[in-house]
């Protein structure tokens, strides 16, 4: 009857449209332990990537990316490498770090109480006309008004509150070589008198100081940055360092010698030594504390400090 022979086909039709859904499935399985199967393999064991001939190499193309970081078109060779992995914390980032182990080193707590502590304040130049003759990229009116200001505020921050938090010590204003960053310096070293100004640094001029990820990676971008991380990455190790702390220094500060003291006692450590050479912390004067505190002003450029930012942080730079 037409009904029997409509339920037979409807039966055929399920019974088909079940083997393919089984088939589908086996299949998806398949294709899900295989890339499971690979990303463990990668997670386990990176592979080594094969040096690039920059040369030869036509790294527009796809194939000729086997080289480059995860198989991607960032080249290997351009990822910074931390001395340690991330996350962990590099205690020695700019080298300067005391070595363990060593008797005659000073300890970390004891550098934090008398050492001096370095503050580096960063400020992009204000806004400019964008022509392509570097020497028109002058301020505009709001580029000077937004330079005022910030003049103004550095003053009132670095001037105090109250005799608790009194006058900072800025020792410097730095300054790239770019006229945009020179003119934004000017204005504010009108509010800041008596303050040392540097001559210009080209090391801080804007450039790419890092592939950016996620970011173009196209050759123009390659060959950029290759010319310009370098010398961002030297103004970077020139002024983000920790100040060296030396007993000698301490006592100078106090007006006394290690010598004195090591005559008065010599059975004392070198650490007893520098304690006595210190008056108690509420004799010192509101100055000799500031001394220990020391700030640098540097007018540069966005790409530059977002760099510095992620490197002092110790952040992957590809981040800024």
């Amino acid at each position: 009857s037409p009904i029997l022979v409509t339920r037979k086909m409807f039966a055929h039709r399920l019974q088909s449209i079940g083997r393919t859904c089984t088939r589908a499935a086996a299949a998806s399985f398949l294709l899900h332990h295989q890339y499971n199967s690979e990303l463990s393999a990668r997670c386990e064991a990176p592979q080594q990537q094969p040096e690039l001939n920059r040369e030869t190499d036509d790294l527009s193309k796809p194939e000729k990316r086997k080289g480059f970081y995860h198989g991607s078109a960032y080249p290997a060779d351009m990822i910074y490498e931390p001395n340690k992995p991330y996350p962990l914390w590099d205690d020695n980032w700019d080298e300067l770090a005391p070595a363990r182990g060593d008797e005659k080193a000073i300890s970390s707590r004891e550098i934090r109480k008398k050492g001096t502590t370095r503050h580096i304040i960063l400020v992009r130049h204000g806004q400019y006309h964008e022509e392509k003759d570097e020497t028109k990229r002058v301020l505009t009116p709001l580029g000077r008004e937004q330079a005022d200001l910030t003049g103004k505020r550095l003053a009132e921050m670095v001037k105090g509150i109250d005799e608790k938090f009194g006058p900072c010590n800025v020792k410097i204003i730095r300054v790239s070589g770019m006229i945009r960053a020179i003119e934004t310096a000017d204005i504010i070293a009108k509010y800041l008198p008596g303050v040392e100004r540097s001559e210009p640094d080209p090391d801080l001029n804007e450039g790419r100081p890092s592939i950016n990820i996620p970011g173009s990676a196209s050759q123009r971008v390659i060959d950029a940055t290759k010319m310009e991380q370098p010398r961002i990455e030297r103004a970077f190790r020139k002024y983000f360092h920790r100040e060296v702390y030396s007993p000698a220094n301490d006592a100078n500060l106090v007006g006394n010698s290690i010598d004195e003291a090591n005559s008065n006692n010599k059975e004392n450590t070198l650490h007893q030594q520098i304690e006595n050479l210190n008056p108690p912390e509420e004799d010192v004067s509101n100055d000799k504390k500031n001394a220990q505190h020391e700030f640098e002003i540097i007018v540069c450029h966005g790409n530059v400090i977002r760099y510095m930012f992620c490197r002092a942080l110790q952040l992957p730079p590809e981040a800024w």
